[in-house]
């Protein structure tokens, strides 16, 4: 049972440190710089959607935390147990836990939103056309808005499972 305990620690460990890294780095710094440089941005964008294993990457390191973490809440609580749920940090836990389900559904409407920017953004030659401007403002919109409740339920994921074991 230890070494599966181990197992699972560092999956949902390394994952998560990959997941919310990711979601930092492109919230808070890639994105903002991708929408700054207008065309040469689109391209960047179609690139790393199309031509990379990005999107892949985010989807199993998601999974895997999320997996990871599902598990050993279950091992922990002893199969769900109300007992152990309703303690601090069965509490704090199942908040977390809660938190990151959050975090990856929103990453999954940013995916597709990112797939379909990507897709659009390599259609583009030279200017975009007015309807072109259009979808991208309203995919931008939708990737702001659900980028900063990833962001926020992500970080909250985080600190909550980073305190949960000492309460």
């Amino acid at each position: 049972m230890i070494v599966l305990l181990i197992v699972l620690r560092i999956l949902h460990v390394l994952g998560g440190v990959f997941w919310v890294g990711a979601a930092l780095a492109m919230n808070l710094f890639i994105n903002p710089s991708l929408r700054a440089t207008a065309e040469a941005g689109q391209k960047v964008t179609a690139h790393l959607i199309t031509q990379t294993k990005f999107a892949a990457a985010l989807i199993v390191s998601s999974a895997t935390t999320v997996l990871a973490g599902t598990w050993l809440y279950w091992i922990d609580s002893n199969g769900f147990s109300y007992g152990w749920m309703n303690t601090a940090t069965g509490i704090v836990f199942g908040v977390g836990g809660l938190f990151a389900f959050v975090g990856w559904g929103t990453g999954f409407v940013l995916s597709n939103t990112g797939a379909a920017m990507g897709k659009l953004a390599g259609q583009i030659r030279g200017a975009p056309t007015p309807d072109q401007q259009a979808q991208l403002a309203v995919l931008g919109r939708r990737q702001v808005n659900f980028s900063t409740i990833n962001l926020a339920s992500l970080t909250i994921a985080t600190v909550l499972m980073a305190m949960a074991r000492f309460l």
